[in-house]
């Protein structure tokens, strides 16, 4: 169904009242720009055989995969991260794979969760956005209204099990005059990824710039560098090369946002 409210809309909401219009299946969009000062992440649903190779997978590559918290198993809430959260509807949208490949995207999982579930919640560089739109830097991507640009880059995780693939970079244009201070800031947010993993020409990582594999692409102006960050969409890759029978995640863009701060967490084991 189309979206009955806009990102605009929301953009005035506590992360609890963003959850609520989630599990009405109010909007379905990208959660870039809302909930400024709260920890935004990514998601992993899996069954409970493979969450100690994932969990390990994501202690092995904690810039694109910074552990914010996990379920127990079959429990779908993370009281750790945010007060009556319920993994199976809280998102605006999620990914099916089945097999390696996706098969559905729907506004909840109800449906598709089991006993033997366990859900991982990975940190977000839409965290720090809130920040370096604070200090002046322009987020092209909020300002078109568009999902960050995302890429499966030349750079490999390392792997757990049957957990493994690239690690995927989301990009933001930032002026030339700004890199030092992007990389410092950017730094003081390791559960948003910390400080970019490349800056500079995208062929160096393999990389495309017109062509994203998740998001739109937005221009990068001759006085400005594309700045690549690790992006919590390498799960996703991992867990389509590790070909699980069911998985579960968040769409690309469409957050998990929790009730935490957004400075430097620790990790949160439930």
């Amino acid at each position: 169904m189309p979206d009955t409210i806009r990102h605009a809309d929301l953009i005035r909401l506590e992360s609890a009242a963003l959850r609520r219009q989630f599990r009405a299946d109010a909007y379905r969009g990208h959660t870039a720009g809302l909930a400024p000062g709260r920890l935004q992440c990514n998601l992993a649903i899996m069954p409970a055989a493979h969450a100690a190779d994932f969990e390990e997978f994501c202690a092995l590559n904690p810039v694109p995969c910074p552990l914010a918290g996990r379920t127990a198993t079959g429990d779908p809430t993370l009281p750790a991260l945010g007060h009556d959260i319920d993994l199976r509807r809280d998102l605006p949208l999620y990914h099916v794979y089945r097999d390696g490949m996706l098969a559905d995207r729907v506004p909840e999982i109800s449906e598709l969760w089991r006993d033997d579930m366990v859900g991982f919640a990975i940190g977000c560089s839409f965290t720090m956005e809130s920040a370096l739109m604070r200090a002046g830097f322009a987020m092209r991507h909020i300002e078109r209204d568009v999902t960050v640009p995302m890429y499966r880059s030349a750079i490999e995780t390392r792997p757990a099990g049957p957990f493994s693939g690239a690690v995927v970079v989301s990009m933001r244009p930032v002026h030339r005059d700004r890199i030092d201070e992007v990389r410092a800031l950017s730094a003081r947010y390791p559960m948003a990824h910390g400080a970019p993993l490349h800056v500079g020409d995208p062929a160096e990582i393999g990389i495309d710039i017109d062509k994203p594999d998740w998001g739109s692409a937005v221009p990068v102006e001759a006085d400005e560098l594309p700045v690549f960050w690790g992006c919590g969409v390498t799960p996703q890759v991992a867990m389509m090369t590790a070909r699980l029978p069911l998985c579960i995640s968040h769409a690309p863009g469409a957050m998990l946002v929790t009730d935490l701060d957004d400075g430097t967490h620790e990790r949160n084991e439930q």
